[in-house]
């Protein structure tokens, strides 16, 4: 770790890069998308081969199937697949992800989609991260003396990084105990919080509980989607004025909470082509302008986003987000009453749970056409009967058939990422 390359990504992003208008994001971008492009010619054998007869709004999008299968090719540090997946592995199943790959890290991740992706980032790329991360997530007015407490599913030496003498680390197992890890956060008593919606809202219940008696500066949200109904939890059991996020994946990290609390995409170092897919929401397909070990080039996530129409207060140029919605593969689909399928975006079904109540957790799961599966963690008749209610009054707003409903019990798996709204029917697309 160079503590002074961390340094100079931190004064940059902080001090030195405003960027307010997009007239001087395009240009930084213009740039460094120049600048990559000519790596990779040099460095990837696979972008040679496809920038030798294409430009680079040619070139075909990438997706975790992609990248998995040309692996060997796409990466510029000679990191195989086979070596690279077996010591990941490795560290998952013993929990201790220290070792590395030279002074590479190497990780898995397997997305809201399900589907295992591997990531390899280099010992630069790792110090930038670290640079960038501290300047975005540190609150104004003080920068030192932080404690850190990050909830995940896979420890790294990316995240190991974090640590200094002026910023302490601390990285608490979402396969531990919990009822431990609530406990050692406590002691830990972190000025700064950072985990996944549905351990944030463990930690909500065990300070309702009066077992969790700290106040962090600053929590912030990752991994998994935040529903409108775990925000608002979360920030009066934590009391927390803003709920912040970061929406960090395999593909790099894309966006992060201002001040104000509202979402800007990370278009310094990324660029983000759009494929619509109403009038406001849009399908993001990123390029990782820094990123150089393993190329992120046109890669299409499959995430739901919806744009602010607002002006940020902050002033910031940066793309403002209303709002991340899960995934496209989750859109739910109805029947309209002329019998065309209807898409209905996971935020739009969450939104109408939230007149519903008499539970805490849930799950929708379409299982067929017209037909929902809705776990609830307290399943009697009057919840049954006011989440019944909403759905179709959903359906009657929108003009749609009435979906069949079965209920079943909610049953908490801390193994994979939370994901409210699950489309399990067929393999279709709207």
């Amino acid at each position: 770790m160079s503590k002074l390359r961390i340094l100079r990504e931190f004064v940059a992003v902080r001090w030195f890069r405003p960027l307010r208008t997009r007239a001087a994001i395009e240009r930084r971008q213009r740039r460094l998308l120049r600048s990559h492009l000519r790596f990779l010619r040099w460095r990837s054998p696979y972008f040679r081969d496809l920038l030798a007869t294409r430009s680079f709004s040619d070139l075909p999008l990438m997706d975790k199937s992609v990248m998995m299968s040309r692996f060997d090719q796409i990466n510029t540090v000679g990191v195989g697949k086979d070596e690279a997946l077996a010591l990941a592995i490795a560290n998952e199943r013993s929990r201790d992800f220290d070792a590395d790959l030279g002074s590479n890290s190497v990780g898995l991740s397997s997305g809201t989609s399900g589907h295992r992706g591997l990531f390899v980032v280099s010992s630069a790329e790792r110090d930038a991260w670290v640079g960038t991360v501290l300047a975005r997530t540190l609150p104004r007015g003080m920068l030192f003396g932080h404690r850190i407490a990050l909830f995940l599913r896979a420890d790294n030496t990316l995240y190991e990084s974090v640590g200094s003498r002026t910023v302490s680390f601390r990285y608490f197992d979402v396969y531990a105990d919990m009822d431990d890890n609530i406990a050692r956060l406590r002691e830990y008593r972190p000025t700064i919080l950072v985990a996944p919606p549905s351990v944030l809202r463990l930690i909500a219940s065990a300070a309702d509980a009066g077992g969790f008696d700290v106040v962090p500066q600053r929590v912030y949200s990752v991994a998994e989607v935040l529903e409108i109904s775990d925000e608002q939890r979360i920030t009066a059991s934590l009391g927390q004025p803003v709920l912040h996020q970061l929406y960090q994946c395999t593909e790099g990290f894309l966006a992060h909470t201002c001040e104000h609390g509202v979402i800007h995409l990370n278009e310094d170092n990324i660029l983000v082509e759009r494929e619509a897919l109403d009038a406001e929401r849009f399908t993001p397909i990123v390029t990782d302008l820094r990123r150089r070990a393993q190329p992120i080039v046109r890669y299409r996530l499959g995430d739901v986003l919806r744009e602010r129409t607002s002006p940020c207060p902050c002033g910031s140029a940066l793309t403002a987000i209303e709002r991340i919605e899960g995934r496209e593969g989750d859109t739910l689909l109805f029947r309209s009453l002329d019998g065309r399928d209807l898409p209905v975006f996971a935020d739009v079904i969450t939104r109408a749970l939230l007149f519903a109540d008499g539970f805490d957790e849930y799950r929708i799961t379409q299982i067929g056409e017209s037909r929902l599966q809705i776990a609830l963690d307290t399943l009697d008749d009057r919840s049954r009967r006011l989440v019944e209610d909403e759905v179709h009054a959903l359906a009657d707003r929108l003009g749609c058939e009435r979906p069949e409903i079965t209920f079943i019990d909610y049953v908490r798996d801390g193994s994979v990422k939370l994901r409210r709204v699950v489309q399990e029917w067929g393999d279709r697309r709207w």
